[in-house]
This record gives C-alpha cells, sequence and structure tokens, in this order.
C-alpha cells in the first residue's frame, strides 16, 4: 500500500522549480564533534574501563610488593537497526505541477525530477534530527529510538548527580536560575576531571537560551544592567562559543529540555556501522519489478550510544 500523499495546490503559472521544507535540526552533536563517533561495529563494541587505587606511590622496600590493585570492567556499545520505508504513487503527481516533467509515456513515468531530489534530502535530514534526539533523550521501548545519554546515566548509579536549584527545586530553565544550576554541575563533577581539555557541559536549548539572557543582564544575579560588555541583550550573535566556569558549554538541540549533562568528549561514544548509511537515500522504482507505478524510498542504518566512565560524568535533572 503506498504512503499516502495529500497534494493541495493549485496550479496558476509556472512552477518556480524550488520545494520549501521546515527547518532541520541536522544532527550538530555529531557534525561538530562533540562526542566520540565509533564508525564499523557490526554487532558489539567492547568499552574498557581500568580502575586503580588512587594513590599507586608507596615507601619504598627492599622487596617487590604491589602498590596498587588494577580492576577491568567494560561497557556494551551496540547499536541498534532502524530503517525508512515510504512508498508513492507516481499517478498521484500526473495533475500537479511537475507533471511535464514525469514524461508523457503512461508506461515509463519518473517522479518529477526535482521532487525526487528534495525528498531524498528531506528524509535525510528528518534521519538526522530524529538522530540528534535519540543521542541525548531516546528510549529503547519507542519505536524508532534506542536509549539516549540521558537516560542511560539516570539509570546507573555511578554517574554524579547535580543537585538541583539550591533554594527551591526548578521546574525549568530561567534566566534566574541558570547560573546557581550550572555551578551544581561543575560541584558534581569529581576533581580529576575538572580542567580535562575535553570537558563540556552538555545543554538542551532551553538552559542554553537562559544563559544567554543570563549573560545579558537580565537575571536578578546577572552581570550588570548592561550585561557582558554593557551589550544587553545585543551581546550574542549566535557565533558566540559560551563557556562556564572555564568549561565549553554546548548546545545539545535534541536534548531533554529537563537535563543538563557535564562530562569529557571523549567518555561519550556514537556508534554506527558505516556512517554513509546515514546519508544514503534510495529511490526504487518498482515499475520493471511488479508493473506498478510505485516508488519507494529506502533507507537503512544502525546507531546507538554509550559512555565508559560513569563516575566522570555529571547529570543534572529537573523537577518534572
Amino acid at each position: 500500500m503506498a504512503t499516502t500523499v495529500s497534494i493541495t495546490s493549485t496550479y496558476a503559472g509556472e512552477f518556480s522549480g524550488k520545494y520549501i521544507s521546515a527547518a532541520l535540526l541536522s544532527s550538530p552533536t555529531l557534525d561538530n564533534g562533540n562526542i566520540e563517533i565509533k564508525p564499523n561495529v557490526k554487532f558489539k563494541d567492547v568499552i574498557k574501563k581500568v580502575a586503580t587505587d588512587s594513590n599507586v606511590i608507596k615507601d619504598a622496600t627492599c622487596d617487590f610488593t604491589d602498590t596498587a590493585t588494577v580492576t577491568l570492567t567494560e561497557r556494551i556499545l551496540q547499536p541498534e537497526e532502524f530503517q525508512v520505508n515510504l512508498e508513492l504513487c507516481k499517478k498521484d503527481f500526473v495533475s500537479d505541477w511537475e507533471a511535464i516533467s514525469m514524461g508523457y509515456s503512461s508506461l515509463n513515468q519518473n517522479l518529477p525530477p526535482k521532487f525526487s531530489d528534495f525528498l531524498i534530502g528531506h528524509v535525510a535530514g528528518l534521519v538526522a534530527e530524529k538522530n540528534e534526539q535519540n543521542i541525548w533523550g531516546g528510549v529503547n521501548g519507542n519505536a524508532g529510538e534506542f536509549d539516549g545519554f540521558s537516560v542511560l546515566m539516570a539509570a546507573d548509579g555511578d554517574v554524579n548527580d547535580a543537585a538541583n536549584d539550591g533554594v527551591t527545586a526548578a521546574t525549568g530553565f530561567t534566566s534566574g536560575n541558570i547560573i546557581s544550576l550550572l555551578e551544581n554541575v561543575v560541584d558534581a563533577l569529581p576533581s580529576a576531571v575538572y580542567g580535562k581539555e575535553d570537558l563540556k557541559i552538555y545543554v538542551p536549548r532551553a538552559a542554553w537560551q537562559a544563559y544567554i539572557r543570563q549573560l545579558g543582564g537580565y537575571a536578578a544575579n546577572g552581570v550588570g544592567g548592561a550585561g557582558y560588555e554593557n551589550r544587553g541583550g545585543l551581546w550574542y550573535n549566535q557565533g558566540n562559543a559560551l563557556s562556564f566556569d572555564g568549561i565549553e558549554v554546548v548546545l545539545a538541540p535534541g536534548m531533554p529540555s529537563d537535563h543538563i549533562i557535564a562530562g569529557q568528549k571523549s567518555n561519550l561514544y556514537f556508534g554506527t556501522g558505516l556512517l554513509s548509511d546515514h546519508n544514503e537515500v534510495k529511490l526504487l522504482d518498482m515499475a520493471d519489478l511488479d508493473g506498478s507505478q510505485n516508488v519507494r524510498v529506502i533507507m537503512r542504518f544502525t546507531a546507538g550510544v554509550q559512555y565508559g566512565i560513569g563516575s566522570d560524568l555529571a547529570l543534572l535533572t529537573l523537577v518534572p
């Protein structure tokens, strides 16, 4: 059965040759290299963890004496398989604007080429958007999702829980509470992690906007009435890098709006088979296979996330 296609436009003049889709998130977490990417994972990838005593130096003796214990444990990164299957009937496009570009033959019709190009890019963009959301907040029990970092960390007792707002439990991020919440996240990190070059604070869009507004001087405990560099709300131009306590703050658009995560980039992993699978969308014309006028859109890929050492991470969860 073909995917339902609704065409509500009215032809009145020459088609301009462009299709417009809603803005897509893409997958900035991966595109910007904000976590480690482990390609070529066919089934499982084992992440080894090494733990030793904090003090391996002991007083010297004449004999060889063990000065510490070494413990090896592991976490498993197992990407899951996903697919995109759509089916369009070429007949639905015969009366549309691009009918002439399909050819005059009733037997050998093609999808309008401009629409085909648009559809391929649109499907790939939707997959990237959903993948970004899955990385941070996906739930394995939901169709098309794998467990994201916030779900994995919430279930792990080794992960450091950052305190909620010290005055009252916050239910959302505001310019008035974002500083205290970020302070709690940093305070929850172990001292050995603070200062690492690849340490980052990952925030959802709501926290990102609250921090920008706070730096503009509009919070009760802001940086002055005129904000950062005395520029008020004009200080931020969408290209400025943000930091807090010397730690880079990273926008993670797919993160649930009630979480903040802090940790080293090298401790967070995204696993997949072939990276190219996430950009490959196939159009399969069924005319030569079953005589139908259907065109199938096919995409298959694997994806999953995992972290290495939970005790090196901090998770803030707001009150629902």
